[in-house]
């Protein structure tokens, strides 16, 4: 049960590249023989035919595709999990939004596009598995998957969101969204659209934009770097006093502004160069 005196948050997560190192997708396919290079190209199809909604492309290949279907078991998705390489100090991060931020409550959850058995396989007892939400199938008796129930990817990411903050009582302007790439658009959108806080993790220009903060690193406990500055009001002092408590030292700490300017040749320029060739 959640103090009455503590403020509620919900923190949503994308789990690929944003928990990770690396995607779910490229585990799967070297797990089960199918070279890298074949899979970029089916994915990179989908996306230039648009066929699915971005991150759910490995679903539709699990659904569709001839060789990913009569080669992929529910197993197989169980033994990607504890293949991928989580970034460091996951556990950490769930315990210090659960107690230990002065004040406040976290409740931590993961949305994402990828198969759930591979999430809850790969987070097995760092983060509950209720509180785990990815692409569900439905297997037959021989693990094969039949059919898909439910996708967390692109609008359906909103709409667990939006189950969520129901089920725990928690407003969308105390949502703080966690993602890496272009799948996490609309939900990033959704949350900034009804003040919540949104944090990008790469500098992927998709989501760096509408991000209201970007924090880059290889430990997940840099993720709460802007959630104590800006939700807990913490001065950096106490923020560096926190990660000691947990044994790092903040050496590099860098806040820049970032901008993403493309620039192409007017009219002008291009006849002031023909002027130049010319004289």
């Amino acid at each position: 049960m959640v103090n009455r005196n503590r403020k509620h948050y919900l923190f949503a997560s994308d789990f690929d590249q944003t928990l990770t190192f690396n995607d779910s997708g490229y585990v799967l396919s070297e797990l089960v023989g199918i070279s890298t290079e074949e899979f970029e190209r089916k994915i990179k199809g989908m996306a230039k035919l648009n066929l699915v909604q971005q991150g759910a492309e490995l679903s539709y290949l699990l659904l569709h595709d001839p060789e990913f279907r009569t080669k992929v078991r529910r197993d197989h998705l169980l033994k990607v999990g504890k293949r991928i390489r989580l970034k460091e100090n996951i556990q950490q991060v769930y315990e210090i939004l659960d107690q230990r931020i002065d004040g406040y409550h976290f409740d931590f959850y993961v949305l994402s596009a990828a198969p759930v058995e591979v999430i809850q396989s790969a987070l097995e007892g760092i983060v509950p598995q209720d509180h785990i939400f990815g692409t569900e199938f439905k297997y037959s008796a021989t693990g094969e998957i039949e059919t898909l129930v439910r996708a967390t990817a692109g609008y359906g990411k909103v709409a667990r969101l939006e189950q969520l903050s129901g089920e725990l009582g928690v407003p969308l302007d105390h949502v703080v969204y966690v993602g890496d790439g272009s799948s996490d658009i609309h939900v990033m959108l959704h949350v900034n659209r009804h003040d919540g806080f949104t944090i990008a993790v790469s500098e992927s220009k998709h989501v760096a934009q509408i991000a209201k903060r970007t924090v880059l690193s290889d430990n997940a406990l840099a993720t709460l770097v802007p959630i104590l500055e800006e939700i807990a009001g913490w001065s950096r002092p106490k923020i560096r006093r926190l990660f000691e408590s947990y044994g790092f030292l903040i050496q590099g700490w860098e806040s820049v502004q970032t901008d993403w300017v493309t620039l192409r040749p007017s009219g002008l320029a291009e006849e002031k160069a023909a002027a130049a060739d010319a004289g």
